[in-house]
């Protein structure tokens, strides 16, 4: 497929997006872009939707929010188009590039990051997919492959992955603009899974799982998402750091999960499914301090 314009588009989202568009603009300077949307996420810290409208105000670039982009813009462009942690369907898919959190097949859908530090993944990456009609269907165009090692946490590993997305967007640009002929193969349908969203009742802990894996969960939920809770004498807690310890035996383990067992320094250690969990840090809901003895459970 090739483009008379060596214009691109960019539909923004997050951390990612601001991080490639930033570097894009540094490389191939704002006369390579011919205008940005700008998504909100309030379900985040930050979606650094202010950010990329700063960059793109300082750069004399057009930008629209996602609700108003007027239809002209989107159906005269004629050049391509990079989504960059977009949650949303574009109508404009002929030349629609999508960079997707994943290496697709595996992990479609949403929160792929999330749920594969859940998993204990070894390797994710970025996927760069022609958009499709069915999400994630995509044929692939270019990916990029990220080694994980445990322990790790979201923000970390998101930091880690944004580089890759300006290298994909980098390469299949110098094309391009070099009217080279963008190739891609069909998606593997046997090796297919899919990621699902998170609503605010999958942020809970559930303390028959493993230490192992409740630590991970903390992790992989943690800043700029909205935290692992649990319920804790009736008030909703929020887990930022936890750590696995030695466990012990425990009589009758299954009637005692979230439980504290020992208090050391103020931190509780806590039962689980296998394991022992000890916190440093939580809070409640209304940042108040929080009573927690002997006698707490976590549910």
């Amino acid at each position: 497929m090739n483009s008379s314009s060596n214009k691109v588009a960019f539909y923004l989202l997050g951390s990612k997006g601001f991080f490639t568009i930033k570097l894009f603009i540094e490389k191939y300077g704002r006369e390579s872009i011919s205008f940005i949307v700008v998504g909100n996420d309030k379900n985040v810290e930050n979606d650094f939707s202010a950010e990329i409208k700063e960059i793109a105000n300082n750069n004399s670039l057009r930008f629209f929010d996602r609700s108003e982009v007027p239809l002209e813009i989107e159906n005269k462009f004629l050049g391509w188009s990079f989504a960059i942690g977009w949650k949303w369907i574009i109508d404009s898919k002929f030349q629609l590039i999508v960079l997707h959190d994943s290496l697709l097949p595996k992990y479609r859908g949403f929160s792929p990051l999330v749920n594969s530090l859940i998993n204990q993944e070894t390797k994710t990456g970025v996927t760069a997919l022609f958009a499709s009609s069915e999400y994630d269907k995509g044929e692939i165009i270019e990916q990029a492959i990220l080694e994980i090692k445990y322990p790790i946490k979201i923000k970390e590993l998101i930091s880690r992955i944004e580089p890759l997305y300006f290298n994909i967007v980098s390469h299949i640009f110098s094309k391009i603009k070099n009217n080279v002929t963008i190739t891609s193969k069909a998606q593997n349908e046997k090796q297919a899974t899919y990621s699902l969203w998170l609503d605010k009742f999958d942020y809970f802990i559930d303390w028959n799982w493993s230490a192992e894996k409740i630590k991970r969960f903390v992790d992989a939920t943690g800043s700029p998402y909205d935290n692992a809770k649990s319920i804790l004498n009736k008030e909703i807690v929020k887990l930022l750091d936890v750590d696995v310890v030695k466990d012990v035996h425990i009589e009758i383990r299954a009637r005692h999960i979230g439980k504290v067992l020992f208090m050391n320094d103020g931190c509780p250690t806590i039962i689980c499914g296998q394991g022992l969990l000890s916190v440093s840090k939580l809070l409640n809901i209304r940042n108040d301090n929080l009573q927690i003895d002997f006698r707490s459970r976590f549910e």
